[in-house]
């Protein structure tokens, strides 16, 4: 299964989700997972260089592609349970040839007006990239929410405006935590710094939201 996430509004935490749901998949689910940091900034590969170097930690594998991958995606994907792509924040050649062959595109956003404008051009480049992979799915995710009662209301209505387009909205969402930076700095996930922890178990909810909605949900990995 080929997971993509990316989406054209930078800081919404794309590489922090596609961390968390990286180890998710190889630790619980004990999946062979490889991440394509598909990024320029490399948050994800340096991410993996400071996992790797801590030996008490279950290594993830990482490569850095960039352009048209449609081909290497496919080759790929032959060797893994899992790719997780993490795209940078923009439109542009990585983002739609992994969207041309992914399973699932996970699109973050904050519930803040400057993400949500992002919605009508990215069910554009969703339409278009649908019509050569009829078989993806996609989903828009709140990211970076407050956690404040009286701004429930804003992640109401931002999920509302995404349905408005016809993409999905996942249900689950992440809230605004600082152990998110924290475990990222460290080369960890959530779930390993705070295994019970509600970071973790919105993570968790996320992935599980997202694999229920393939075809095929009854994954078992060697």
């Amino acid at each position: 299964m080929i997971i993509l996430i990316g989406g054209e509004k930078g800081g919404s935490g794309k590489s922090c989700l596609a961390q968390n749901i990286a180890v998710y998949l190889a630790s619980i689910k004990k999946a062979s997972v490889l991440m394509v940091d598909c990024d320029p900034q490399r948050t994800t590969s340096d991410w993996i260089q400071a996992r790797n170097s801590d030996e008490s930690l279950p290594q993830i594998n990482c490569i850095q592609l960039y352009g048209k991958i449609r081909n290497d995606l496919i080759s790929l994907e032959r060797n893994y349970d899992f790719l997780l792509i993490d795209c940078g924040g923009q439109d542009n050649l990585a983002l739609r040839a992994s969207m041309s062959v992914a399973d699932h595109v996970l699109i973050p956003l904050r519930p803040k007006r400057r993400d949500i404008k992002t919605v009508p051009h990215m069910e554009d480049v969703l339409s278009t990239c649908k019509m050569v992979n009829p078989k993806m799915n996609a989903s828009f995710v709140m990211t970076q929410c407050p956690s404040l009662p009286n701004q429930a209301g804003r992640i109401l209505e931002a999920k509302e405006v995404c349905k408005s387009y016809g993409i999905n909205v996942l249900d689950a969402i992440t809230y605004s935590r600082n152990i998110y930076d924290d475990s990222e700095e460290d080369g960890k996930s959530v779930l390993e710094l705070d295994p019970q922890g509600k970071a973790g178990n919105e993570i968790i909810a996320i992935a599980e939201e997202m694999l229920a909605m393939q075809p095929d949900n009854n994954y078992e990995f060697s």
